[in-house]
């Protein structure tokens, strides 16, 4: 199994490919330049399944109706943001000025609780890691030694608690409790910037220092 990042959009969201040797991918969170996406998706002659949501903020799914109608694929992501795509006010495209209000159909495929998943050939776990949002969900990809952490744990940072529903106790106790037990060198995957690994951020990370 290979991912493969796509940091995309004026706020350089990284969208993420994952895919195997049965030329399936998974396209999680596709913030911006579909085009991007599409053109590596041909470039490799992938079969999308599914496109995965760490969570619904604005810079996640700005490019979510162009890829869905593109492969006529299902969306996943967490109840509790549910109601966001449709929303602008909720995910966040209302509240800055520059920003054309973003409403997507809703999500075909909700996750309620954490639970192991398997779609195609890929076999992973959800973690439900709010703070940075209340629907805020992790990937794990255990075999692969990787996790997909949305906006929750960056290279030496984690993600911001201002916005609507965010809370920073709410988010450090999630990294601390289920991003943290993962093994250290698991490869984490952040929705902005650098990759990491989750050793790095335990002994390097201000926010994790008590």
């Amino acid at each position: 199994m290979e991912w493969f990042q796509l940091p995309l959009g004026p706020m350089q969201t990284n969208a993420y490919i994952v895919y195997n040797d049965h030329q399936e991918c998974l396209i999680i969170d596709p913030g911006e330049e579909a085009q991007k996406i599409k053109s590596f998706i041909k470039q490799k002659e992938l079969n999308p399944l599914g496109i995965l949501l760490t969570h619904a903020h604005f810079d996640h799914i700005g490019a979510l109706e162009e890829i869905r109608n593109e492969y006529h694929i299902e969306v996943y992501m967490h109840i509790q943001e549910k109601s966001w795509l449709g929303k602008p006010e909720k995910n966040g495209s209302a509240l800055f000025q520059g920003i054309k209000p973003i409403v997507a159909s809703a999500a075909e495929q909700i996750w309620e609780r954490e639970s192991s998943v398997e779609i195609g050939h890929f076999s992973f776990e959800l973690l439900h890691t709010p703070g940075h949002s209340p629907g805020s969900m992790s990937f794990y990809f255990k075999e692969s030694s990787f996790v997909i952490a949305g906006d929750a744990l960056f290279n030496g940072s984690i993600g911001r608690t201002d916005l609507p529903g965010g809370n920073m106790d709410e988010l450090i106790k999630s990294i601390n409790t289920k991003l943290m037990t993962l093994d250290d060198q698991t490869y984490v995957l952040p929705g902005h910037g650098l990759t990491t690994t989750i050793g790095t951020e335990r002994l390097n990370n201000p926010f994790l220092q008590s």
